[in-house]
């Protein structure tokens, strides 16, 4: 599966978990697990509240192989 977003890593970077997430969102925790698997993604609006929540960038969100296909296509 491809690593699209950087979610598990980002929530590690800032000692939150996945319940504290899914709290914050008040989503179910296996939505937030999905996300967290990559087997899933969330919706635009969902992505801006995961990072305001987690005081990110939107681009920082996304694993950097997606980031640079998407520069390339900027092109």
């Amino acid at each position: 599966m491809a690593k699209i977003n950087r979610l598990k890593s980002i929530l590690v970077e800032k000692n939150r978990t996945n319940l504290w997430l899914a709290s914050q969102l008040r989503v179910n925790p296996t939505t937030v697990s999905k996300w967290c698997t990559n087997s899933s993604q969330p919706d635009i609006l969902m992505m801006l509240r995961i990072a305001q929540l987690l005081d990110i960038g939107i681009k920082d969100f996304y694993d950097d192989s997606i980031v640079e296909q998407y520069e390339v296509w900027q092109q």
